[in-house]
């Protein structure tokens, strides 16, 4: 019986301490679940250390700008929101559905 190959792990062993044992990471405050997939967001077992797993790089910078975006997203659309719900309280909606109405018949 030959011996087998060690198996391979889908991430790169931890930058901190050289360990394969490392686990995806599933949830996080920053990113909920998107974040992490998003960043290949892993955890070393043996010293906790968070990480890339496709480069053993630091997530920090990523963290970063996915905070950023989201929050520019979050803001764009709760401003299209209050926009929608402001011209629809001062009935210039009804105008402009008035004033459309003109061209449709």
């Amino acid at each position: 019986m030959q011996p087998q190959p060690p198996v391979q792990s889908e991430f790169v062993p931890c930058p901190k301490c050289g360990s394969s044992n490392v686990h995806k990471v599933k949830y996080t405050w920053w990113g909920g679940v998107l974040g992490p997939s998003i960043l290949h967001h892993v955890k070393c077992d043996n010293c906790s250390t968070v990480y890339n797993g496709k480069n053993g790089q630091s997530n920090t910078v990523g963290i970063i700008i996915y905070s950023i975006v989201l929050f520019i997203i979050v803001c764009l659309l709760l401003g299209g929101c209050s926009l929608i719900g402001t011209l629809l309280s001062n009935g210039e909606f009804s105008y402009w559905t008035s004033y459309t109405s003109i061209f449709t018949s």
